[in-house]
């Protein structure tokens, strides 16, 4: 984008006025519009087309904004062209008359039936839990990640201390795992569900791709900035797939990112400060391929303890043997198959294989529209304040994790890990449209922070751990989450529910 200052000549009806009378200053800004790659069709690449702004359509959206424009296409002699071809060629421009923001116009545009709606489900006790169940419907498991995308989707709240320290209220994402456990479909998953979202992988983005880039015009021949895809993400989510393939140098680059939330630039005479208030949600591999979990966290990753330190959330996923999940899982699989069949789409009468526990988990959720519209409500119009919490339980965990983390031997705890849990209640208070932080939430906020460290423990570390934090898990399930189940097609099973774990004996 080019901002540059132009005279403009005003014609009267009878003809052109006096010069000094006519000629005033104005700010032309020219930017570059570009499809959405979800709109893009197949093989083809996103086709661009220059806008010129004027007066007040400049500051109306930033780059990364979806927006819809309303415009004059007219052309223009490209100069640079016709003296290098000899001959006149013209270039096309979209002179802008209107432009919107689209997130902000659905946001306007949301009728009162949705939002009546959105009220009426956060007033349940259980509308977490419900959320978290719509997280990738159709991934199998994981509901640790699930609450991690959840909380992530929120996010807490930003601080600005009497304008000279800013403490970000983004929560980011780590997911370290072994191959085939669904990493990347969760990445695809929240590109299309939020509004505002940036993917790109380690191996495939660069420092300068990240951040931002210096170079030259091709039309008035000056150094021109150029937002990364960090930058093109502010006030929304830079998804990066395959985190751990990026370079060094290139994961350095995006420390200030992640943390103070902005980037500095010093390039070519231009000195800039960018903003990149985006979380940040990134997918990675051990080092070996595959999680050793006789081994430490920072043994299986190949990631430094800074970069580390700057994630809220660690989720270690492991593809472990076991027959009762793997039955369910097969289950599962085959009936997605069979539902999303395209000759089987809105039919009536196909058979599917009985798998009670996803029925049970699909009838208690929202749907994906409804889901898009409470995470747009949410960040917009609720701000929780921290009030009457129980502060000494919230410290004396703090003071407890970092001891053992010094003894233990996996992630360093920091005081980032502590905002960290502050800035998780807030996401799930704002599940709830409260304006104020309770104690569930808090209580949610630390039993995630415990569970990600626990999963970065070796694993005869970690059962000793969670037998000595026991006291501060509290399993948030509603009255009903202990549910017997009897089949009919199988009367000699006894399937027990519990918290998301699957227990299936015989019957006697």
């Amino acid at each position: 984008s080019n901002l540059h200052t132009a005279f403009f000549f005003f014609q009267a009806e009878d003809g052109i006025r006096d010069a000094q009378e006519s000629r005033g200053l104005g700010d032309v800004y020219k930017r570059q519009v570009q499809e959405t790659p979800g709109t893009v069709p197949p093989g083809r690449v996103p086709r661009h087309k220059d806008i010129v702004l004027l007066g007040d359509n400049i500051d109306v959206a930033r780059p990364g904004d979806e927006v819809e424009v309303t415009g004059i296409y007219s052309i223009r002699l490209d100069h640079s062209l016709n003296a290098k071809h000899g001959f006149p060629i013209f270039s096309t421009v979209i002179e802008a008359n209107y432009i919107r923001r689209v997130a902000e116009a659905q946001l306007q545009e949301l009728p009162d039936e949705d939002k009546n709606e959105i009220k009426r489900l956060a007033k349940l006790p259980n509308i977490s839990k419900l959320i978290i169940n719509s997280i990738a419907p159709s991934i199998y498991g994981h509901n640790h990640i699930k609450t991690a995308i959840a909380l992530s989707l929120f996010g807490g709240e930003a601080k600005d201390i009497q304008g000279k320290h800013r403490i970000r209220g983004d929560i980011n994402l780590l997911l370290l795992g072994d191959p085939g456990t669904a990493k990347s479909q969760f990445l695809k998953y929240i590109e299309k569900t939020f509004h505002r979202c940036v993917y790109t992988t380690g191996k495939g983005a660069s420092a300068v791709g990240l951040t931002a880039n210096v170079h030259k015009d091709p039309q008035t021949r000056e150094w021109t900035l150029e937002g990364g895809a960090l930058v093109l993400a502010d006030k929304g989510i830079c998804l990066i797939d395959e985190f751990d393939k990026m370079n060094e140098h290139d994961r350095t680059s995006i420390h200030e990112a992640m943390e103070q939330q902005s980037i500095s630039i010093s390039k070519a005479g231009i000195v800039a400060n960018l903003q990149a208030r985006c979380a940040i949600i990134a997918a990675a591999n051990p080092v070996k391929g595959r999680y050793d979990s006789q081994l430490s966290f920072m043994d299986n990753v190949d990631l430094t303890d800074p970069i580390l330190s700057r994630f809220d959330i660690l989720c270690v996923v492991k593809d472990e043997v076991d027959p009762d999940v793997d039955f369910q899982l097969a289950t599962f699989v085959l009936n997605s198959h069979i539902k999303n069949h395209p000759n089987n789409k809105n039919k009536e009468g196909v058979k599917f294989l009985e798998d009670i526990e996803t029925t049970h988990r699909t009838n208690n959720t929202i749907s994906q529209d409804l889901l898009k519209k409470f995470i747009l409500y949410a960040r917009q119009y609720v701000k929780p304040r921290l009030s009457e919490i129980n502060k000494d339980k919230l410290t004396k965990f703090y003071q407890e994790l970092r001891e053992e983390s010094r003894n233990s031997g996996g992630f360093n705890v920091s005081i980032r890990h502590f905002e960290s849990i502050i800035r998780m209640a807030e996401a799930h208070a704002k599940m709830y449209l409260r304006e104020y932080v309770r104690d569930d939430d808090i209580d949610l906020a630390i039993s995630v922070m415990l569970e990600s460290f626990i999963q970065s423990q070796k694993f005869s570390v970690a059962k000793i751990i969670k037998k000595k934090f026991s006291k501060y898990i509290r399993v948030r399930e509603d009255t009903n989450s202990c549910l017997l189940y009897t089949s009919d097609a199988a009367d000699d099973l006894l399937c027990v529910d519990l918290g998301g774990r699957r227990i299936i004996k015989k019957k006697k």
